[in-house]
């Protein structure tokens, strides 16, 4: 479905800020209903602004996607409310910055049950739903650490792994049923998000993104693109693409180039606040509205032409013919100048001729 579809009803979880809160604004340009589940109540409010402001219609449901009956619930109404549900968008996440043996079991399973079961209640609850109509789309807000993982974050890359191959199955069991359900699965590069001001640490420094850093906005860019057409994954990023196909090439390698940089590509060189609150357990500050950007706009990038590429098949290869056309005139150009060139300076035939009788009667001695 490549069309715009006023009534197309949209699930975003982890709406209330970040690439979450993004996506929701980009449904919402497209005229969409949409249902926003997060725990904080002021960033859904705000997310809700944002939707209305857009052009779309909002529904705020207060939602831990940690809790199967709590997800159950939200997909439930927000279909009373709006109708069937078009796309579902996995996008929920938590994570620690810890070295894995400072981590405790309780942080591992909480990070889990966030990030990895989150997204597989959110799957069953859209399936359970779009499988007996035979339609619509799940898309999976994956990561480059999907396949590549770093240090310091062991219970997000061990999570979004896990999604990897949770989506993979799934897709295979749709696949194996003729279902027209679309599983998809988006993987991002670095975001400029405001988790790195609630995500719990144990690092000296304040945690940031690994370079190079992109906006929300791309994100939810992607997402909305992969959520009409029938992609099963999309890279997003020259650097997803480094660092998954790095993966499958040199693992070793990245294994020892990780071990020597990883630790300062994820750190500012301002020390931590260690009594600073996080949101692994509940919301930072709910009185806060963080909105969609972190504090990395200086540094994070506002476009993708890696993207824009994949996304825009037609265009480039517009633009592609123009240049072979601009090369093939400058080189046509080129070599006609220099055949013109050589004309000009050679001696027309009659006159060569002449000098070669010329030549030869001398060697004869004739004047």
């Amino acid at each position: 479905m490549d069309t715009m579809n006023q009534s197309e009803v949209v699930v975003v979880t982890g709406a209330s800020a970040g690439v979450g809160r993004a996506t929701a604004r980009a449904f919402a340009e497209r005229g969409a209903r949409i249902g926003l589940l997060a725990r904080g109540k002021t960033g859904l409010e705000g997310a809700r602004r944002d939707v209305e402001a857009a052009g779309g219609e909002a529904l705020v449901v207060p939602t831990d996607v940690a809790d199967a009956d709590q997800v159950e619930a939200a997909a439930e109404t927000v279909e009373n409310e709006f109708g069937p549900i078009d796309v579902w968008v996995n996008n929920a996440m938590t994570s620690v910055f810890s070295p894995a043996n400072e981590m405790e079991a309780d942080e591992y399973h909480r990070v889990t049950d966030v990030t990895y079961l989150g997204c597989v209640y959110g799957t069953q609850v859209a399936l359970d739903r779009m499988v007996p109509r035979d339609e619509g789309t799940i898309v999976q807000v994956g990561s480059a650490l999907a396949y590549r993982g770093i240090p310091l974050q062991s219970a997000y890359c061990g999570s979004k792994h896990a999604i990897q191959g949770f989506t993979e199955s799934v897709r295979t069991e749709l696949l194996h049923d003729e279902s027209n359900v679309q599983l998809s699965m988006v993987q991002l590069p670095a975001m400029n998000t405001p988790q790195f001001e609630w995500v719990k640490s144990r690092l000296p420094d304040k945690p940031q993104p690994v370079p190079p850093i992109y906006q929300p906005e791309v994100a939810a860019d992607a997402i909305v693109w992969v959520a009409h057409h029938d992609r099963d994954e999309l890279w997003v990023g020259r650097s997803t693409v480094k660092a998954i196909l790095g993966n499958r090439l040199v693992p070793r390698w990245l294994d020892h180039l990780l071990a020597r940089s990883g630790w300062g590509a994820q750190m500012t060189v301002e020390p931590e606040d260690p009594g600073r609150e996080y949101n692994l357990w509940e919301p930072v500050d709910d009185e806060t509205d963080y909105g969609v950007h972190g504090r990395f706009d200086e540094r994070a990038r506002s476009r993708s032409y890696l993207l824009w590429a994949i996304t825009h098949p037609t265009q480039l290869i517009s633009v592609g013919l123009v240049l072979v056309a601009l090369i093939s005139a400058v080189v046509y150009r080129r070599f006609s100048s220099n055949g013109s060139f050589a004309q000009r300076t050679s001696l027309p035939l009659s006159e060569t001729l002449g000098s070669k009788q010329v030549r030869a009667s001398a060697g004869r001695g004739e004047q």
